[in-house]
């Protein structure tokens, strides 16, 4: 028995010694840690790595990320893979949890963020399902833009019509369909077109693209395609397709699409794209890119119904006012009943005298007009339109600066002459209601300077005087009854 020990205890140690060998050599053959293939972490930060053919290593959370991926039901509807998990030779993956079991490494993703509660908005009063009559939408708009009645109120018909139709053709089942009535919006710069149908969308609580027409050009060319307008609403409607098909639509600078005249060379951002559009204006079934302007084939496209979408085209057209002109005063200059060339000159409202034929000149083809029955024009705005707007406005810009004084704790105030004085100022620059903030800025600027250096003043009374240069402001400090000129006019503002 003691012979047999000893020789079981020599094989015992010549095992050992073996052993340690083969360790050795294994050591000898791999020096360096394994790397996952996916996450580049090494093995000791990462645990055990799984070996796969090819002499790729993962690691166990890789490798897990992965099954979790492939019994994602959105992946497999995307790959057709709605029956994978049921084939005979191929089970499962969700059977697969490395996260279980000796030696598995726990994995913690990030947290997802908590999306805030998106609270109502006190302009979005106004729903689809119950929509107020026309007056009641003017009168909200009135809170807001200023003037422009005339073009207020055939906004609000046409809106207002506009979805009275989608819920009757939806719901009812008679014979008679109401067609769609987009509109198009003439009016000189700064007189509140995008201003108007922002305010509008945002009364109606409707998804809302605005567009530029000078980024469009005809398809297969740089630029945006046509149907990047929709993927614009779209995006508006939290890509909704339901949603964005009942949404507002405003495509601005629709004057620069105008066809060009005695070119040679293709019109791929005029007449090409007013061509494309006419299929949007219309109604029918468009693909649409989903998260992009552009179709390729990296991007998801989805189907959209143009049908009960309205569209709302403005442009400036700059020149338009002389076509109307020449056609006013087609009769003779001389004799009885003859039209002197410059009785339309002074006419505020000489571009709501516009007609399909002025437009066809400017350049517009007449299929792209024929899409927008309802053209109206914007007035131009004059002094006292523009006082109004300096001070009615729930978001009037006077509000706005009184606004930045009263966090200081000054109170700033404007008189009467001030305003006038604003207004003419910004007549003379000729870019509309535009014009107020940049003259507003100006004077602004050495106030919003001074005043913070003094804690004892506190109020602010801009004059007429200080607006044209021959004075300075009121000033009155705390406890002060009376008030003091204490800025004096910048040397270069003599």
């Amino acid at each position: 028995m003691a012979d047999e020990e000893k020789r079981d205890r020599k094989l015992d140690l010549e095992e050992a010694d073996s052993g340690g060998d083969d360790r050795e050599d294994e050591e000898k053959k791999e020096p360096f840690e394994k790397v996952c293939f996916l996450c580049h972490r090494t093995e000791s930060r990462a645990g055990k790595m799984i070996n796969l053919p090819g002499g790729i290593s993962v690691c166990p959370s890789c490798m897990q990320n992965a099954f979790d991926q492939i019994n994602n039901p959105e992946f497999r509807n995307m790959l057709n893979l709605s029956n994978f998990g049921t084939m005979k030779n191929f089970p499962d993956m969700g059977m697969f949890n490395l996260n279980q079991g000796p030696g598995a490494v726990k994995q913690e993703g990030p947290k997802k963020k908590e999306k805030k509660k998106k609270e109502p908005s006190a302009l979005a009063s106004f729903d689809i399902r119950d929509l107020p009559a026309p007056h009641k939408i003017k009168a909200a708009l009135d809170e807001f833009v200023i003037g422009q009645d005339y073009a207020k109120k055939v906004i609000s018909v046409a809106v207002y019509n506009h979805y009275k139709r989608v819920r009757t053709n939806t719901n009812s089942m008679d014979d008679i369909e109401i067609e769609k009535s987009n509109m198009l919006m003439i009016g000189p710069t700064g007189a509140g077109k995008t201003y108007l149908v922002k305010t509008l969308s945002k009364l109606l609580d409707v998804p809302l693209a605005i567009a530029d027409a000078t980024a469009l050009t005809e398809a297969g060319y740089i630029g945006d395609d046509v149907e990047s307008v929709l993927s614009k609403l779209l995006m508006a409607a939290g890509n909704d397709v339901e949603k964005a098909e009942k949404g507002i639509v405003f495509i601005d600078e629709i004057d620069k699409l105008a066809k060009k005249q005695n070119t040679n060379q293709r019109d791929v951002s005029g007449e090409s794209v007013q061509q494309g559009l006419l299929k949007l204006l219309e109604g029918a079934e468009i693909e649409v890119p989903v998260g992009a302007t552009s179709k390729n084939a990296m991007v998801p496209m989805t189907t959209m119904n143009t049908e009960n979408i309205l569209f709302i085209c403005g442009g400036a057209f700059p020149g338009l006012e002389d076509l109307i002109k020449q056609r006013l005063t087609k009769s003779s200059a001389m004799g009885f009943g003859s039209d002197l060339k410059d009785r339309f000159d002074d006419d505020p409202d000489l571009l709501g005298k516009a007609v399909n034929e002025d437009l066809r000149k400017y350049g517009m083809i007449p299929e792209f007009i024929g899409r927008l029955p309802m053209l109206f024009a914007l007035r131009k705005l004059d002094r006292d339109l523009l006082v109004r707007i300096l001070k009615e406005p729930k978001n009037a810009i006077l509000k706005q600066y009184q606004k930045l004084l009263a966090l200081d704790e000054v109170k700033l105030s404007f008189d009467q002459g001030a305003l006038e004085a604003i207004a003419d100022k910004a007549l003379e620059r000729d870019t509309g209601a535009r014009a107020l903030r940049s003259v507003i800025e100006e004077f602004m600027l050495d106030i919003m300077y001074e005043i913070p250096k003094d804690e004892n003043i506190g109020e602010v009374l801009i004059t007429r005087d200080y607006i044209e240069h021959t004075g300075g402001p009121v000033i009155t400090m705390r406890g002060v009854g009376a008030g003091l000129t204490v800025l004096e006019q910048r040397p270069d503002q003599a």
